[in-house]
């Protein structure tokens, strides 16, 4: 049997949030963007919009999609006091089926090598890598630092921090895809895996448009895992500070 061809063109959608139409834009504009798959870090219900119209739209668009921990808490019907939390009733029986199949990790080949799509750090749904700033500490990761050390994995897609940032290690690098709920830096990507760049899409109004672009180059890090953080990062935004 022949092996599938790696993928060349990812788009990556972060968090959901029930943002439905948020959510149909930005996978409208990644099918006429040509690429292999689309990759989204969960986190579908919980917030203003429909989860059930977020569901249909992923499985619409035959989207890759992980479990996050605010898909576990509705199944576990846990947690239900925070703010635009769903209930188990206000989701339909064929969505609550969609949310319990969904697996913690997929694995893509790409033209960059392997691609791990997860929701926090592998299978660590609430899991967070984070280098330290002044405003920020250090948030080692001994999940990261695993995948890491197997030498098996090349890219680490991830969410639930709903920052758009880009960590790179000497064998690794760690894309984070963000969130599409929020007024400050709501967006989507895309990894272009050929030439090594993810390009951020923001929303402007009940449009995208195209944002700012960012090279994947790992191979002269400071950090071989989370265990090198120093506490002095200059975050490496996906995103233009407006």
């Amino acid at each position: 049997m022949n092996k599938p061809t790696p993928a060349k063109r990812l788009g990556i959608i972060g968090d959901v949030h029930a943002e439905h139409d948020r959510l149909e834009s930005a996978l409208d504009f990644l099918a006429s963007e040509n690429v292999c798959h689309i990759l989204c870090t969960g986190d579908i219900v919980d917030g203003r919009g429909n989860p059930n119209k977020s569901i249909e739209l992923l499985k619409k668009h035959n989207v890759k999609v992980v479990r996050g921990n605010h898909d576990r808490w509705l199944l576990q019907n846990k947690a239900r006091h925070i703010p635009n939390a769903h209930t188990l009733a206000e989701l339909s029986p064929l969505s609550l089926t969609y949310l319990e199949s969904l697996p913690h990790q997929v694995i893509v080949e790409s033209a960059a090598g392997t691609v791990l799509l997860c929701h926090g750090v592998g299978k660590n749904d609430l899991g967070k890598v984070w280098p330290g700033t002044a405003k920020m500490p250090i948030e080692a990761s001994k999940e990261l630092d695993e995948i890491i050390a197997s030498g098996e994995i090349d890219i680490v897609i991830n969410g639930h921090m709903h920052f758009q940032t880009l960590i790179q290690f000497n064998n690794l690098s760690l894309i984070n895809g963000g969130s599409l709920v929020g007024k400050r830096w709501p967006g989507f990507s895309l990894l272009d895996l050929e030439i090594g760049q993810i390009q951020v899409l923001e929303f402007e109004g009940s449009s995208v448009r195209r944002g700012k672009s960012t090279t994947l180059s790992h191979h002269s890090s400071e950090w071989d895992d989370t265990q090198d953080f120093s506490g002095d990062w200059d975050p490496v935004l996906l995103f233009e500070v407006k």
